[in-house]
C-alpha cells in the first residue's frame, strides 16, 4: 500500500534493468530516498522484490499501447544490446534504436521532465561503423523530441559482472586496467569506467534541475558519480 509520503516523492520508470547497467541503475533507484515508486517495464519478472518496486510486463514492440496508473518524472533507458546477442544487425537496430526511441515518445506524450539514456562512446549517426550509427540516430532521434531535459550518458567499456559472456569486454577490461595510471588528461574520457559509476551518475543527474539536452562522457559520468558520494 502506498504511504502518504511515497505519493509526496517522484516516481520513476526503467526500461533495461535485466542487464548490467539497468540493474544497478533500478538499484540505486530504489535506494534513493527521492523516489517513491519506482516502475519497471520488462520482458519477463525479475527476481528483485521492494516496497517501492512495481513491475509491468510489456511488449516493447507496442510500448505506445502502455499506460501508467500514475504520472511518471524520470524515465531511465538502459535497453541495449550486441549484434552477437540480437542475431542481426536488423534485431539490433530495433532493439537499440526503436526501441529507445518508443520509450523517448512515451515520456514525450506522458509529459516526464526528465529521460535519461544510456548510449556508447563513439555514438556518431553519421558513422561508418554500424554500432555507433545507431547509437547516434537514436540520440539524434531523442533530440528532435519535445523532451524538457535530456541526459545522454556515452561510457566508455564497461567494468562490471555480466550474466553473459563477452570475451572482448572481459580481455578489453583487463589492458584497460593496466593503462589506467597513463590515460590522463583528454585520455580520461577513454578510460574504461564501473557500471555502478554510470548507474550512480544517472540517478544524480535525474535529481539535477538542468533543461535542454546534456551529454556526457566517461570522464564527466565518472564526476558525476564521484559527486554523490
Amino acid at each position: 500500500m502506498k504511504t502518504k509520503d511515497n505519493e509526496s516523492k517522484r516516481v520513476a520508470l526503467i526500461a533495461g534493468a535485466s542487464g548490467l547497467v539497468g540493474g544497478l541503475t533500478l538499484r540505486s533507484l530504489l535506494d534513493e530516498s527521492r523516489y517513491g515508486t519506482v516502475i519497471a517495464l520488462v520482458r519477463k519478472p525479475l527476481p528483485t522484490t521492494h516496497a517501492k518496486l512495481t513491475q509491468h510486463v510489456v511488449n516493447f514492440d507496442r510500448l505506445a499501447e502502455w499506460t501508467s496508473a500514475v504520472p511518471v518524472n524520470d524515465v531511465f533507458c538502459c535497453l541495449g544490446t550486441t549484434i552477437k546477442i540480437a542475431g542481426s544487425q536488423e534485431a539490433f537496430r530495433r532493439v537499440d534504436y526503436e526501441y529507445p526511441l518508443a520509450l523517448g515518445q512515451w515520456a514525450e506524450r506522458n509529459k516526464a521532465s526528465t529521460f535519461l539514456l544510456v548510449s556508447a562512446m563513439g555514438a556518431d549517426a553519421l558513422s561508418r561503423v554500424f554500432y555507433n550509427r545507431v547509437k547516434g540516430e537514436v540520440e539524434a532521434a531523442l533530440q528532435r523530441l519535445l523532451l524538457p531535459s535530456l541526459h545522454i550518458f556515452r561510457p566508455s567499456l564497461l567494468l562490471g559482472d555480466r550474466l553473459e559472456s563477452r570475451l572482448g569486454e572481459r580481455m578489453g577490461a583487463i589492458v584497460m586496467k593496466m593503462l589506467r595510471p597513463v590515460m590522463l588528461g583528454s585520455l580520461r574520457s577513454y578510460r574504461a569506467i564501473k557500471a555502478s559509476d554510470v548507474a550512480r551518475a544517472l540517478v544524480t543527474a535525474a535529481g539535477s534541475s538542468s533543461s535542454g539536452v546534456s551529454i556526457y562522457d566517461s570522464a564527466q559520468i565518472q564526476g558525476l558519480a564521484d559527486s554523490s558520494l
